[in-house]
């Protein structure tokens, strides 16, 4: 018979082992939940000055870079805002949006909410006005379009025409009435049918316009695309970041070493999206007069803001650290190429 000793040793031993095998099965669902799958949502526009984005869902690069441990999806937008609006309500946690609507959240988050991981495209966007308009003064009276109000280029058009001396007003009043017209296709049409005297509107949209009888006013060469990740983000998965970075650096690559397929690429991303591609021609002379780069260009940034203030579409703002270089130059100095300034 066991003694009230053994007995006691024996409830204590049951009791420790109990408790290891607790921690245990602790410990493996740690691991388990650790160990799942990151969902990485990235958003992106249909245009071409988001053929970084489109390559790299086409040709499979973001998913290749970011492996089996993330779970890579990927949506598009019609409008930097409405990326901005989900990434903000935390249904994206990376996007490709234009530098505007960057300022924007991160005004409205007091700089909490995102930051730019990485430039994408810059040019690429031009004023094209009916035959016959050659100057500012020629639209006096008339109405131009530009894809949203508040956006990147109704920030370039409204410092333009405010610059030569007319006023407008975002109810379209003014010495020209500015329209923000959503879908951009709904900007050529209009042009075509004389509806608009001219637009500001970056590629494929500008392109088609002059093919259809337009006239290049002026081109904007600032920065046109930046990559955006929610801040949170960055800081909870820095390795699933990096691993988008690759896929961007490894796009422009693409984008660098062969135009033309890498046209062809983001060409079929646009006919899987859209339902249909581009005409040939007009899908060259995009990339043509596009700008591919890692570098969001800091100064372009700056200027921007300094404009989007002027004409009162953004409160006075401070950018300091909007821009984080690191996780980019990290993934820029591993492939040999130099680093970006902050």
């Amino acid at each position: 018979m066991f003694s009230q000793r053994h007995f006691t040793r024996l409830l204590a031993l049951g009791a420790a082992i109990t408790a290891v095998v607790a921690l245990a099965g602790c410990a493996t669902s740690t691991k388990s939940a650790s160990s799942s799958p990151v969902p990485l949502r990235l958003g992106y526009l249909t245009r071409v000055t988001h053929a970084p984005a489109l390559v790299g869902v086409n040709d499979g690069l973001f998913a290749h870079q970011l492996g089996s441990g993330v779970t890579f999806t990927a949506q598009p937008f019609s409008t930097g805002t409405e990326e901005i609006t989900a990434l903000l309500s935390g249904h994206l946690d990376a996007a490709y949006v234009g530098p505007n609507p960057a300022f924007n959240a991160w005004q409205k988050s007091n700089g909490k909410a995102i930051k730019i991981i990485s430039g994408a495209a810059s040019g690429g966007t031009s004023m094209v006005v009916q035959p016959g308009i050659t100057s500012a003064q020629d639209l006096r009276g008339k109405t131009v379009a530009d894809p949203a109000l508040g956006g990147t280029q109704d920030v370039s058009l409204r410092d333009w025409l405010a610059k030569n001396g007319l006023k407008t007003d975002t109810q379209g009043g003014g010495d020209v009435s500015v329209k923000p017209t959503n879908p951009e296709s709904a900007i050529v049409q209009q042009f075509v049918s004389k509806q608009i005297a001219g637009a500001l509107d970056s590629a494929p949209f500008d392109v088609q316009m002059i093919r259809a009888g337009g006239v290049r006013l002026w081109s904007d060469p600032n920065t046109i695309t930046v990559l955006v990740v929610r801040q949170d983000f960055l800081a909870e998965h820095p390795d699933a970041v990096a691993g988008l970075l690759r896929g961007q650096v490894q796009a422009n690559d693409k984008i660098g070493a062969d135009p033309t397929a890498a046209a062809q690429s983001a060409n079929a991303a646009l006919t899987k999206t859209l339902g249909k591609g581009l005409d040939p021609e007009v899908l060259a002379e995009s990339f043509k007069e596009t700008t591919f780069t890692n570098d969001p260009g800091v100064a372009s940034l700056r200027e921007q803001v300094s404009k989007a203030v002027a004409i009162g579409l953004l409160q006075p703002l401070n950018i300091d650290g909007l821009f984080d270089p690191a996780p980019l130059n990290a993934v820029l100095a591993a492939s040999g190429k130099p680093a970006v300034a902050a």
